[in-house]
């Protein structure tokens, strides 16, 4: 890969990580659009995504949770299935013409239902039961391994649209559901002998740039609206690049 194109799909990283970590995101569908736009080798798509989000999934963990949005309550029912099931999903290969075109319809069918969310400040927030969230942990986890999206980008619209939790809150829960899903994909992408590429050092300080900025402006910057509406978008411009590209 020539300078120029380096420095190109550096920025590329550096805005796709700050706005999705604007919503506590790792940013990995995003990243995964931008490496097949830069040509990347397929097989490089899941371990430098999975490495990308753990950076940015950390840094808006932090941030989120330091301006006291986290909520464990409603983060540990998902997250004691979806670790392991990850890490399974980490370990197995889905061909690129079943999950790529499968992830990108979930994503843009959650945009086009969370375009007409709007946070109800009248309507108390419900919690989960045990089983709802320990099976849809399972199966976000699962998906996150297989994919390298981190599952975040699913629970998110989840939570929102079945009025769990507020805005940043939910960002603060996907933040680390991300981080602790992705952690887990990566073991079990490594445990199979597969290797993370050579050039993800220089993107993953392009991506905690890029995370740092976004989480501050999503923590306590941009308001609640403003906050659905990126994450709608993010959902909707992921989900065509996940189909098309």
């Amino acid at each position: 890969m020539t300078l120029p194109l380096l420095t190109l799909l550096l920025a590329a990283v550096l805005v796709v990580a700050a706005l999705y970590s604007s919503v506590g995101h790792g940013g990995a569908s995003g990243y995964i659009a931008t490496l097949a736009l830069f040509s990347v080798a397929p097989a490089a798509f899941k371990p430098t995504a999975l490495v990308l989000n753990l950076v940015v999934a950390g840094v808006a963990t932090c941030i989120f949770f330091r301006a006291g949005h986290f909520s464990w309550r409603l983060f540990w029912p998902f997250a004691v299935t979806s670790i392991p099931c990850s890490f399974i999903g980490g370990y197995l290969s889905l061909p690129d013409h079943i999950y790529k075109p499968l992830v990108g319809l979930v994503l843009v069918a959650s945009a086009l239902r969370l375009s007409f969310h709007s946070e109800r400040k009248t309507e108390p927030v419900r919690h989960p039961s045990m089983p709802v969230a320990f099976l849809a942990g399972a199966l976000l986890g699962l998906l996150s391994g297989l994919t390298g999206v981190g599952g975040g980008i699913f629970l998110s619209p989840l939570l929102l649209l079945l009025n769990w939790g507020k805005v940043r809150e939910v960002s603060a829960v996907a933040a680390l559901f991300i981080l602790v899903n992705s952690a887990a994909g990566l073991l079990g992408h490594l445990s199979s002998l597969q290797q993370i590429p050579s050039f993800v050092p220089p993107l993953a300080f392009a991506a905690l740039s890029g995370g740092v900025i976004g989480s501050y402006l999503g923590s306590a910057r941009l308001p609640v609206a403003g906050i659905v509406k990126a994450l709608s978008l993010v959902l909707m411009v992921a989900g065509f690049k996940m189909l098309l590209v």
